[in-house]
């Protein structure tokens, strides 16, 4: 265990930075999972309308460091392709 006051400090930062990114972390995986359980579903409209709370909700991941910014590119274009195709099969 540290005794050398910035490093007690600094454990202390970093263990609520862990806290903060995995609640994002988790934020962010809960709102792909619900765009990709409307997919599944061919619900076009209803993915339609949420598609920009998923695609603003990844940004923020990137601004904040949880995400890097090519896989959440990856994921955007994964996720507005999909959302295109069923819109384009109905």
């Amino acid at each position: 265990m540290a005794r050398i006051k910035s490093a007690v400090k600094n454990i202390r930062k970093s263990r609520k930075r862990r806290d903060i990114n995995r609640a994002r972390r988790s934020a962010l995986r809960t709102q792909i999972k619900k765009m990709r359980v409307l997919l599944e579903k061919k619900q076009g409209s209803e993915a339609r309308k949420s598609l920009p709370v998923a695609l603003s909700t990844i940004d923020r991941a990137v601004s904040k460091g949880v995400l890097h910014r090519n896989a959440a590119a990856r994921h955007k274009s994964r996720l507005v392709r999909h959302v295109a195709s069923l819109e384009k099969a109905s």
